[in-house]
């Protein structure tokens, strides 16, 4: 092999994210600190990054041309080695799922030794701090469910669209069984990847129906970005249109697609949605108005209630009678329910709102998670929504 072929060779394995030391002619894996664990969701073989005992990120990085490394965690500068390797380490990190980036001379870039993430609209690098006891969104040993990658045709957009399904276990034997269904909604920023990819929904649910807790149910995720593709503007101002629109592609596409291609019950009482974030205020509006289609609702997280009624939408006008008259939601509803972090930068107005429904006779179920706007609470208000939904009332 010619020397050049060589440099590139070792280029294109340290770049791949190889963190080996030398030791005369052999290349052996660097250990981890004693107290620390791989994050799980690095690329397989990898050890750096990890996180130790009190929940900082240790992170070894080769880049011998580089002059300065930075990880956007607690923007923590990385300290280079004779050998060419910059190590450094965080402040104590909240448990849960952080995006992060490396900035290498002044460039963001996403680390290779990890997988990346579609979140805050760009491709990113990602870290799992554990919370100890907490493993309801780890694999375990019990039966899988699948994800399903399915595509349809958009006649508003005139595009081919893709979309999620979540199918139980137990669907490829029970063949003549047919299932509820959960339209779940992503946030600003992400796409139908998320709730399946940062938000480890198939686990959380193999791991609650494993357990008896949960109905077993389809779930299907879809990008709810139609405005952009329509408009040709990502601006979601009038946001009550930006909804709508989407609200006709689940009705007249979506919806009859999924009720004709998977084993899916086909009733108000056997549809729930449900979202975080912006999808939150999707899921409100569109669920609100539309009790003839769905009768569970769940809203994670949601800045849409912003002051009594919201700012994306007055609750008076937009969702006529939820004040005036509760008792017709409330016998349309099996489930209204409302959550958020409590360090998220809506908890107020959602605390205020959940507040005032209930001081205006709506039934709604309220639930707060420590954290802030972010997966780790999102997790868990699936978690904590999944079992409620598809019971009698």
């Amino acid at each position: 092999m010619s020397g050049k072929k060589i440099l590139i060779t070792l280029i294109v394995l340290y770049t791949a994210g190889f963190c080996f030391a030398r030791r005369g002619q052999i290349s052996v894996p660097v250990p981890i600190p004693a107290d620390s664990q791989p994050s799980i969701i690095n690329i397989s073989g990898q050890q750096y990054p990890c996180v130790d005992s009190q929940r900082r990120a240790i992170f070894r990085i080769y880049a011998p041309q580089a002059q300065s490394i930075r990880v956007s965690l607690g923007n923590t500068n990385l300290t280079k080695g004779e050998d060419g390797y910059w190590t450094g380490t965080t402040s104590p990190l909240d448990p849960g799922f952080h995006y992060y980036q490396l900035v290498i001379d002044g460039v963001s870039v996403s680390d290779p030794a990890t997988e990346s993430f579609y979140g805050t609209s760009k491709m990113s690098s990602a870290i799992e701090v554990p919370e100890p006891g907490v493993d309801f969104h780890l694999l375990k040993d019990v039966p899988h469910g699948n994800i399903r990658t399915d595509r349809y045709y958009s006649k508003r957009t005139k595009t081919w669209r893709r979309f999620f399904v979540y199918t139980p276990p137990e669907y490829e034997k029970n063949t003549e069984k047919k299932y509820p269904v959960l339209y779940i909604q992503h946030g600003m920023g992400e796409d139908e990847r998320c709730w399946n990819q940062q938000g480890r929904l198939d686990i959380i649910l193999d791991n609650l129906i494993a357990e008896g807790n949960t109905t077993p149910m389809l779930v299907v995720m879809t990008n709810e970005y139609i405005a952009n593709e329509v408009t040709g503007s990502y601006n979601s101002e009038p946001f009550n249109q930006f909804m709508d629109l989407f609200k006709d592609e689940l009705f007249d596409t979506i919806i009859p697609y999924v009720e004709s291609n998977y084993r899916a019950l086909t009733n108000r009482e056997n549809r729930a949605i449900a979202g975080l974030s912006m999808g939150g205020g999707f899921a409100f509006r569109i669920g609100m108005l539309n009790t003839e289609k769905f009768s569970w609702i769940g809203v994670f997280s949601s800045s849409a209630f912003r002051g009594q009624g919201g700012n994306i939408f007055d609750a008076e006008g937009q969702i006529p009678g939820i004040f005036t008259n509760p008792e017709k939601f409330n016998n349309a509803l099996n489930l209204l329910y409302i959550s958020t972090g409590e360090q998220d930068h809506s908890f107020q107005y959602t605390q205020k709102t959940a507040a005032t429904f209930k001081e205006k006779g709506l039934d709604i179920e309220y639930a707060t998670f420590p954290g802030a706007h972010e997966w780790h609470v999102w997790r868990k208000a699936l978690h904590d929504f999944a079992p409620r939904i598809f019971k009698k009332k």
